[in-house]
């Protein structure tokens, strides 16, 4: 797990050591153990890498650079299949000259060119400097685990792992660092801002599973991976659960590669409790586990904790941790550069810190919900009697209005009208979900949702939670579930084996684990992790709240503040519940105050 960073000048204009360094410097939390730049001024680029050293400590020094100087990688993440990919390679002559998976990444991409990228299984963000070609490329992993970042306005590329690194340079030009006021119309439907928007106007993300390849005249985009091109087929229950299981325990196997401690966040539920179970498969020694609890029993899952860490025979640690964590509010939001209305940010910084005093990777159960129809929401959703009959463009539309915010009606009536007047026509759905849709419409109904839900909710946030939550304590975390193989049997497996017709949700999943994790674990109700901050506007944190909406200049110039003011005192008095909202708001207020 690193930082990278760089950018790309068509006119071959330099950009300053200063500027560089100073990139280099806001990512040094992602990379604190050692730094390296390839920097060519006599060519207008620069590739940077801040290492956090997880795989061949002493040998694996960013940037890898080729024999003839003409290619030069740097990476963000981890190939977890490069033990087998460098067997290849020397079994075809190549010669590695150490046991990096960086070094593999040169080595496949000299050879293959950039068709290359399919071979890996990981979570990645590459850049590469090939001056045979006269060409920059970015490459981003196929779902979007680890983030990029890049910055074009028609004569110099930026880029790299977080926003923060490339905003100076970019604030030079005031037009590409404006507010986006689209990236805040869509953040107000899902609660974070959808690839490939951020909150400015000349910063986008490379999207997952994408390619961007630069020249001196202009820029070509390809996608290398496609979730849709699955298609779905019928299995027996046990064909099904023994390909699962078998997919699943390797994922965790190659996920285990690693030159330093490694341990798990363990909540007790059904994800996590699957991959902690098959950790323990692969050790010789006690999986390190993490969790924290509350002394609030609504909020707190360290009982289920134990008994997994207990059954698995774990080190295992748990802290009670403070329940109102506000005050890490504003660190949790420079860590991400953007507005996150996500309370549960906030636990699992909480969390990161107490497992980054014993190890540097982890292991989580992320994507297991978007993949198997986990949340709630499905089982409501589709537990509707017209849910499946509904016409298809009607299923769309619903299913959006079930997973939106606010209403356009909602956030039309909220904004300035001069505001009003410029976002007019401007439909979430249109931009920003009917292309996922239509991408999916092969699929069945439940697979739909969880398609849109895999593009928009797991890569725009619950994968941005433990990237930059970890990295914010330098700890990477590795996603078991998100292997490749993994993604493409549960969307070659058909919506009635992830949500049964009685509502019952990940159901051959559950199936399939409770021999591993215990019928009560596997069949146990589904907390989610997160602090009551609805409670706290109505009390002891109103008076916060109110002194934060009215702070910001943003929310101040663009809303109306009456209705703001309207929806707090209707959420305190009890004659409405505006907990969503109102954090939403509360997270836009606080960011727009930290980048003042």
């Amino acid at each position: 797990m690193c930082g990278i960073f760089g950018y790309w000048d068509r006119a071959r204009r330099p950009l300053d050591d200063d500027a560089i360094a100073r990139m280099a410097q806001k990512l040094v939390h992602r990379g604190p153990d050692d730094e390296g730049i390839w920097n060519q001024p006599q060519r207008g680029l620069a590739l940077g890498n801040r290492r956090l050293s997880i795989i061949d400590i002493g040998g694996g020094h960013q940037p890898f650079v080729s024999d003839d100087g003409k290619i030069a990688v740097v990476q963000n993440g981890e190939i977890f299949n490069y033990i087998e990919l460098a067997a290849e390679l020397r079994r075809q002559g190549v010669q590695l000259k150490t046991a990096s998976d960086t070094e593999v990444i040169l080595r496949l991409y000299e050879r293959e060119g950039i068709g290359f990228v399919s071979k890996l299984n990981g979570m990645f963000a590459i850049a590469i400097d090939d001056a045979h070609e006269d060409a920059m490329y970015l490459i981003r992993d196929r779902i979007g685990v680890k983030p990029l970042y890049v910055a074009d306005n028609g004569q110099r590329v930026l880029f790299a792992s977080e926003i923060k690194a490339i905003l100076p340079v970019v604030q030079a030009n005031s037009a590409q660092s404006a507010i986006d006021l689209a990236a805040i119309h869509h953040y107000l439907t899902f609660n974070y801002i959808p690839a490939p928007w951020t909150i400015h106007q000349g910063i986008r993300h490379v999207m997952p599973g994408t390619w961007m390849r630069f020249t001196r005249s202009g820029v070509q985009t390809e996608r290398w991976w496609n979730l849709a091109d699955q298609r779905e087929r019928d299995y027996s229950f046990d064909d099904w659960s023994q390909e699962f299981m078998s997919i699943l325990d390797d994922a965790t196997r190659i996920r285990l590669r690693a030159d330093v401690p490694f341990g798990a966040f363990l909540s007790g539920g059904v994800d996590s409790s699957t991959i902690v179970g098959l950790m323990a498969r692969h050790v010789s020694r006690p999986v390190k586990t993490f969790c924290i609890g509350f002394e609030d029993p609504r909020y707190d899952e360290s009982a289920f904790a134990l008994q997994a860490a207990q059954r698995f025979g774990c080190d295992h640690t748990m802290e009670v941790a403070e329940l109102n964590m506000l005050a890490n509010w504003p660190k949790v939001l420079y860590h991400l550069d953007q507005p996150h209305g996500d309370a549960s940010f906030m636990p699992t910084l909480r969390v990161s810190e107490l497992a980054a005093r014993h190890v540097k990777v982890v292991l989580t159960g992320d994507g297991g919900d978007e993949l198997f129809a986990g949340y709630d929401k499905y089982a409501a959703f589709f537990g509707q009697p017209d849910a499946q009959t509904m016409p298809a463009a009607t299923f769309q539309r619903k299913y959006f209005d079930s997973i939106s915010l606010f209403s356009p009606e909602a956030k039309a009536a909220l904004y300035q009208p001069q505001v009003r007047r410029q976002l007019a026509g401007m439909d979430s759905f249109d931009e920003a979900a009917k292309p996922w849709f239509d991408e999916a419409r092969h699929f069945d109904r439940v697979n739909q949702a969880l398609y849109l839900d895999m593009q928009l909710l797991l890569s725009g946030n619950n994968l941005v939670k433990p990237d930059r939550m970890g990295m914010a304590v330098s700890i990477e975390a590795r996603t078991p579930f998100l292997d490749y193989r993994m993604m493409e049997l549960a969307f070659r497996s058909r919506g009635t084996t992830k949500l049964s017709s009685e509502g019952d949700k990940k159901h051959w999943f559950k199936k399939a684990a409770a021999p591993l994790i215990s019928e009560n674990l596997a069949y146990r109700k589904k907390q989610m992790f997160t602090v009551p901050i609805g409670e706290w506007f109505r009390e002891e944190r109103y008076h916060w709240l109110l002194g934060t909406l009215a702070g910001s200049s943003l929310l101040q110039q663009n809303f109306d503040t009456s209705l703001v003011d309207s929806m707090l005192e209707r959420h305190r008095d009890g004659r409405a519940n505006f907990t969503r909202e109102l954090r939403a708001l509360a997270a836009l207020a606080l960011w727009d105050m930290q980048v003042k």
